[in-house]
C-alpha cells in the first residue's frame, strides 16, 4: 500500500465516521424525552417496530434517513422527515416499509415527509414490492399546510397512489399503532388489510376536540375511532390486537402467505467474492475528489472475481464500460475514469470529463444492455462534458445528446452510485436523479452541483462585482476577497452529500464498503417487476 492509499483510506473512513455520528443523532428521532413518553404508553418507536417486523438475517436498506437534515430549524427540525422507511425482508419476502415516527412532532407531515413517502411508494410501484405502513401520525403539520396539502406531489398523492397500487396488484398492509387523523385516515382504509392495536390505534376524520367544535358532540378517541369500534361497529378495520408485537406478528403471517409472482428474469448465478477486498475501497479515492485514480480498482472491489468484461477497452477511455456480476447478478457498468490518459491521437484527456468518444461508447453500451435485458450500474465521478472550440467543432453536444437519449430511454433498471463529483450535464448523462434511476446512493465525499465550487464561486463573484460597479460602488481587493469567501462557503455547503440527501436528491448516503450490497438488493427489488417497456431511443444525430 502506498502513502496516498493510506491517506485516502484514513480520510474516507473519517468522512464516513462523521456521517455515522450524524445518523446516530437522526436515529434518536424527536429526542430521548419523546422516546421515553412512547415507552410510558407501552409503545415501540418506529425503528423498533421495523426491527421487530424484519427478518434479522437479511439486510434492511434504509431510504431517506437524511431527509430533512438541517431543514425546518425554526420548528425544531424534522429528523428523517418524521418517517423511517426502507426495503427489508418480512417472512422472506422483500417489502417496502414506511413507519411514522411519533416522536417527531407527533408524526406530523412536513413537506419533506410527503416527498419521502411518495418516493417510497414510487419504489414500490416501479419494483412491484408489497408495502407495509406502520401508522402513528397526527396528520399534516399545520404551520406548513400550504407546502404539503394541495399540490400534485403533496399529501393527497399518497392516497391516489394507494388506489393505483391496488389496481396494479401490489399488496398494501396497514398496521395502525397510534393516531391516524383527518385525510391520513384514508391511507389504512385504502390498503388491502387494516390492523389496529387496542388502546393505542385510532382512525377518524376529525378528533374529539374538532368534533366538539364542529358539531358540539362530546366524545373520546376510543369511542370515535378506536380499534374496538372499527372492528365491531364500523367494519373499517379487519383485525385488533392487545399489543403491537401481536399486531406485527399478524403482518408477518399475512406476508408469509403471499403467492409468488412472475419475475423480470434478470440473470443470476452463484456469487463470488470480489478479487479485491471490499475494505480496500476506502483507499482508492481521495476524500476531496481531487486526485486521479483508476476506476477499475473501484470496480474490482464491487464485482464478483474475474467477472468484469470491458467493452471497447481502448476507445473513449474516460468512461469505462463493461459487463460483470455483482453478488451473482449480471450487470452492465458505466463508470467515469479519473485517470489522465493519452488517447490514440496522442492527445491528453482529463479524468472525469466526458469526451466525444467516451459519450459515443457509453451510449452504445447502454443500448446493448437494454437489448440484452441487463440492469445498469452507473458509478458517477464526473466533472462534466469537455468544453472548448475543438470539442464543439467535433460535435460534443451531439454526442452528449446521444448519451442522454440512451440513458433517458433505457428500460432496464438503473442503479446510480455517486462516488465523487457529479457536476453539470455530467450528472444527467450518468443517470442522476432526473433520469429515474431505480435507486441512487452517494458516498460520504460525493458532491452534486452545476459546476465545481471554485469555478462557480468565481463566476458568481464576477457577476456580483459587475453589479456593484454598475451602481457606482468601489470594490477594494479586500472586499472582493471577503465576498469570494462568503460565496464559496455557501456554494460548497450546498454541494455536499448530506445537503443532497436532506432533499432526497439521493436515497441515502452509504458506507462505500456497502456499495456491493445496495446494488445487489436494488436488482433483487427490480427483479420483482416482470413488466418492461420496449426499448426505443427515438431520433438523435449520428
Amino acid at each position: 500500500m502506498n502513502i496516498q492509499f493510506n491517506k485516502n483510506e484514513d480520510e474516507q473512513k473519517l468522512a464516513w465516521g462523521v456521517i455515522k455520528q450524524q445518523l446516530e443523532k437522526i436515529y434518536e428521532g424527536g429526542g430521548k424525552k419523546a422516546i421515553a413518553k412512547q415507552k410510558e404508553k407501552n409503545k415501540l418507536v418506529a425503528r423498533e417496530r421495523i426491527a421487530y417486523l424484519c427478518d434479522a438475517d437479511k439486510p434492511f436498506v434504509e431510504i431517506g434517513a437524511f431527509a430533512g437534515f438541517g431543514m425546518y430549524e425554526e420548528y425544531g427540525g424534522c429528523p428523517a422527515g418524521g418517517t423511517v422507511s426502507g426495503i427489508g425482508y418480512v417472512s422472506g419476502r422483500q417489502c417496502v416499509i414506511i413507519a411514522n415516527d411519533q416522536t417527531v412532532k407527533a408524526g406530523a407531515w412536513f413537506p419533506i415527509t410527503g416527498k419521502k413517502n411518495l418516493r417510497m411508494q414510487e419504489i414500490a410501484m416501479e419494483n412491484h414490492l408489497p408495502v407495509i405502513y406502520i401508522v402513528d401520525s397526527a396528520g399534516v403539520f399545520l404551520p406548513m399546510q400550504d407546502e404539503i396539502f394541495p399540490d400534485k406531489e403533496h399529501f393527497g398523492r399518497i392516497f391516489r397512489n394507494n388506489a393505483k397500487m391496488s389496481a396494479m396488484g401490489i399488496t398494501q398492509i396497514a398496521a395502525v399503532t397510534g393516531a391516524c387523523v383527518a385525510g391520513g385516515a384514508y391511507l389504512p382504509i385504502m390498503s388491502d388489510e387494516t390492523l389496529m392495536v387496542e388502546g393505542a390505534g385510532s382512525i377518524f376524520l376529525a378528533g374529539p376536540y374538532l368534533v366538539k367544535a364542529a358539531v358540539g358532540e362530546d366524545t373520546d378517541a376510543e369511542n370515535l375511532g378506536g380499534a374496538a369500534m372499527h372492528n365491531e361497529i364500523s367494519g373499517v378495520a379487519d383485525y385488533k390486537f392487545k399489543t403491537e408485537e401481536e399486531c406485527l406478528d399478524r403482518v408477518k403471517s399475512i406476508i408469509s402467505k403471499l403467492g409468488k409472482k412472475a419475475d423480470a428474469g434478470f440473470n443470476r448465478i452463484a456469487p463470488l467474492l470480489p478479487s479485491k477486498k471490499m475494505e480496500e475501497i476506502y483507499g482508492i479515492l481521495s476524500a476531496d475528489n481531487s486526485k486521479p485514480y483508476n476506476v477499475l480498482e473501484v470496480i474490482n472491489t464491487i464485482v464478483d472475481a474475474n467477472s468484469f468484461d470491458e467493452f471497447k477497452q481502448d476507445y473513449g477511455r474516460t468512461i469505462v464500460c463493461g459487463y460483470a456480476r455483482v453478488d451473482g447478478w449480471a450487470v452492465g457498468i458505466v463508470a467515469n475514469n479519473r485517470l489522465v490518459i493519452k488517447n490514440k491521437k496522442g492527445e491528453l484527456q482529463m479524468g472525469g470529463v466526458i469526451y466525444n468518444d467516451s459519450a459515443d461508447k457509453a451510449a452504445r453500451f447502454i443500448m446493448n444492455c437494454n437489448q440484452k435485458k441487463i440492469p445498469l450500474v452507473f458509478l458517477q465521478d464526473v466533472t462534466g462534458f469537455m468544453v472548448g472550440s475543438r470539442s464543439e467543432h467535433s460535435g460534443i453536444i451531439k454526442d452528449g445528446a446521444k448519451l442522454v437519449n440512451a440513458v433517458a430511454n433505457s428500460v432496464v433498471p438503473k442503479i446510480t452510485i455517486i462516488t465523487g463529483n457529479s457536476y453539470g450535464a455530467g450528472n444527467y448523462a450518468m443517470c442522476g436523479k432526473a433520469y429515474d434511476p431505480r435507486f441512487i446512493y452517494a458516498w460520504p465525499g460525493a458532491k452534486i452541483a452545476v459546476m465545481g465550487g471554485e469555478q462557480a464561486a468565481k463566476t458568481m463573484l464576477q457577476i456580483q462585482i459587475a453589479g456593484m460597479k454598475a451602481k457606482g460602488q468601489e470594490v477594494s481587493a479586500e472586499e472582493e476577497k471577503n465576498i469570494l469567501a462568503k460565496i464559496t462557503d455557501k456554494y460548497l455547503s450546498q454541494t455536499k452529500a448530506h445537503y443532497a440527501a436532506a432533499r432526497l436528491w439521493v436515497d441515502a448516503i452509504i458506507d462505500p464498503a456497502e456499495t456491493r450490497t445496495v446494488i445487489s438488493e436494488g436488482i433483487a427489488s427490480a427483479n420483482n417487476n416482470p413488466k418492461m417497456e420496449e426499448f426505443k431511443v427515438g431520433i438523435f444525430q449520428v
